[in-house]
């Protein structure tokens, strides 16, 4: 089945407002005295006070089922009927039309069997999405029994799996489809009338409300929406705190910093990185630099690279990670201003102090912009934004070759191919090693194609092991 368009745009930036009144002097719901909102780099803010371990400094980048502190399942003595959502009509077809062969064909695609928790565990989503289908709808088998409609806590488990799956394997807009099934969350069958306590799991209700957005192509209404999350949010803190609960109170804080990147997110996706960047510099830092990198690189995206870097300068508290944030915007802010030698310089000191994807791609990049690529047209040059790190390439067609040239294009593709042969295989890497390909040799889809099998033979993982087409410019 096609998938249907998703309408992004709006004609005019407005704020949205409602004025029931003047404001207060009470802080607003994405505030907190000591919460600031931070880490909009990780899928999900972990929910402890323990020391936090070492990781790569761009964290999390490739595709994973989201996973956040989960709080214990509602438990409700109200026996309601959720059959709504276990009708086949709901759910789409989902075709690996746009899955290479080598994919497809591998020895490494799943048993139609395959328990769900093993596909997620292997990066299968594509079949995990199908996979919890079949269990809600009662199509899969033996190995798939029917979930009951009274069972809320499996029934929006299997389809908070199947809407996040669908958004990892670029069907969004199959989700946001889907997704129109569920309705107002806010309506009384969702809640528990014993308790006031919401049945739908809180990811799923956050995920709700930007796939009820594209879908109703009304990105405003997400806004709206994160507001009225993150207002459930801080009370939730606030009696986590009376009572003492500092688990709860620490779960429900890393939500609500999560809601607040949400908001900027949403702005970004309504054609707004003014105000998004205007947001994220109300949010509070923790101190690890994160914050400040999130607001960097919006200011870089807007094109103002002197406010990037004032974003990061370091303090005396602001330990490793303020170090290495503040390296990374130095160099992507020299490679702004077509300093490529000083970023080149830059990343390769990055590389020294750490294994990191994010830094091979960037200093890959580097080489290839050193290889006299400032000749392009600005114009025709095209961005890869993945989630924190803007990519740079250029479209063959225009590059003017030279000797230079060459030799700076082969030594990133041998950067490229040593990543991938580490086995890196993010979008981001791939897509520039293919277009590599394009300016090494008029040849290149041979080369794009043995890449494929490269990438097929790779050890299944949790971020993702099937790719699609457009991974390697096919």
């Amino acid at each position: 089945m096609s998938q249907p368009p998703i309408n992004r745009g709006h004609g005019r930036n407005i704020s949205v407002t409602r004025p029931v009144r003047p404001r207060s002097s009470t802080k607003g719901p994405l505030d907190l005295d000591d919460t600031p909102l931070n880490d909009p780099l990780s899928p999900k803010a972990a929910a402890t006070e323990d020391k936090p371990q070492q990781r790569p400094i761009s964290g999390q980048r490739s595709p994973a089922l989201p996973h956040s502190p989960a709080a214990p399942p509602v438990k409700t003595t109200v026996t309601k009927d959720f059959g709504f959502l276990l009708r086949p009509e709901i759910y789409h077809t989902v075709q690996p039309v746009n899955v290479p062969v080598a994919f497809r064909n591998s020895s490494k695609q799943p048993a139609a069997d395959a328990p769900l928790e093993d596909l997620l565990a292997k990066g299968h989503f594509r079949a995990a999405a199908i996979a919890a289908v079949q269990e809600l709808t009662a199509t899969g088998g033996p190995a798939r029994p029917r979930v009951e409609p009274s069972d809320h806590q499996r029934i929006f488990s299997l389809l908070y799996t199947r809407l996040a799956c669908l958004t990892l394997i670029d069907a969004t807009a199959v989700a946001a489809q889907e997704v129109r099934a569920l309705e107002d969350l806010n309506a009384g069958v969702y809640i528990d009338e014993t308790t006031g306590e919401h049945l739908v799991p809180w990811e799923l209700r956050v995920l709700n409300v930007r796939l009820q957005a594209l879908g109703f192509s009304d990105p405003r209404r997400s806004v709206m929406s994160y507001h009225d999350l993150a207002r459930e949010a801080r009370e939730q803190v606030s009696k986590a705190t009376a009572r003492h609960d500092n688990s709860a109170r620490e779960l429900w804080k890393a939500r609500l910093q999560d809601l607040g990147v949400a908001v900027a997110g949403a702005l970004i996706e309504m054609d707004d990185p003014a105000g998004a960047a205007h947001h994220l510099a109300t949010l509070k830092d923790r101190g690890d630099g994160k914050m400040a990198l999130s607001r960097a690189l919006m200011w870089l995206h807007l094109g103002d690279a002197d406010a990037a870097r004032r974003c990061v300068v370091r303090g005396e508290d602001a330990g490793e990670d303020g170090k290495h944030a503040e390296a990374v915007v130095g160099a992507l802010c020299q490679m702004a201003d077509g300093e490529y030698e000083a970023a080149l310089a830059s990343w390769r000191g990055l590389r020294e102090e750490v294994a990191d994807e994010m830094v091979g791609v960037n200093m890959a990049v580097c080489l290839l912009y050193t290889g006299k690529l400032t000749e392009v047209s600005l114009f025709s040059t095209s961005l890869v934004l993945v989630l924190f790190l803007v990519v740079p390439w250029v479209p063959s067609w225009q590059l003017k070759h030279d000797k230079d040239a060459d030799t700076q294009a082969h030594q990133a593709r041998a950067i490229f191919e040593d990543m991938v042969g580490s086995g890196y295989s993010s979008h981001t890497l791939l897509f520039n090693l293919s277009t590599t390909y394009e300016l090494c040799t008029e040849r290149n889809r041979n080369l794009k194609v043995k890449l494929v099998d490269k990438v097929a033979d790779l050890e299944e993982n949790p971020k993702g092991w099937e790719k699609n087409n457009a991974d390697f410019k096919l």
